[in-house]
């Protein structure tokens, strides 16, 4: 018995001096606990709705032809005068009221004043010199037309234009725009000169 108590503290000192000897208890960490699952995301909502549910208008009933009248027809019967119908007795109990109102008056727009046409602004004395160009130019064409004796239909019409050039280049010069009333008279001389060159 002796022997059996021997073994019996040699079996629990083996343990305890393990204790002993390593020093400190360790002690085991404890493992984390595993993450908690997220709450499922909703999913995003769509950009736009789909279109599922389609009202459409009831189907209209097919347009009689002879109900049709060209438009040409149209125009050219809305100007004429009415005819006065015969006085025809009418049933009112089933005609419904006349829903037509009078057209509005029409206003007139009132006309606005002609604006002068717009002009180059010109120095004194640059228009005194055109004014003068003008002048000359005009003075040699009446005197070249003078002479000229146009016997063919192109000659006519060469003088027919120099007279429209210088009539123009004077309600130039009426309207004060020295500049146009010069070129005027200035092409004016230029054809004279060659009519009177082509003779």
């Amino acid at each position: 018995m002796r022997r059996a108590k021997v073994v019996l503290l040699a079996v629990m000192t083996i343990p305890l001096a393990g204790c002993l000897l390593s020093g400190k208890p360790k002690t085991v960490a404890a493992a984390p606990a595993p993450p908690k699952p997220a709450a499922p995301t909703p999913p995003p909502e769509p950009l736009s709705i789909p279109q599922t549910n389609v009202y459409l208008p009831p189907p209209q009933p097919p347009v009689d032809p002879d109900a049709l009248v060209p438009a040409r027809q149209v125009e050219l019967a809305t100007p004429a005068q009415p005819k006065p119908a015969a006085a025809t007795p009418r049933n009112h109990a089933n005609t419904p009221p006349s829903t037509k109102t009078p057209d509005p008056p029409q206003v007139a727009e009132p006309e606005q004043p002609a604006r002068p046409p717009i002009q180059e602004i010109l120095p004194a004395d640059v228009q005194k010199q055109l004014r003068d160009s003008a002048h000359d130019h005009q003075m040699k064409t009446r005197a070249l037309l003078a002479g000229a004796k146009p016997h063919t239909n192109n000659q006519r019409r060469a003088v027919a234009e120099i007279e429209q050039f210088l009539k123009q280049s004077e309600q130039a010069e009426n309207n004060g725009d020295m500049r146009l009333a010069d070129q005027l008279s200035e092409r004016a001389y230029i054809l004279a000169k060659e009519l009177q060159g082509g003779k």
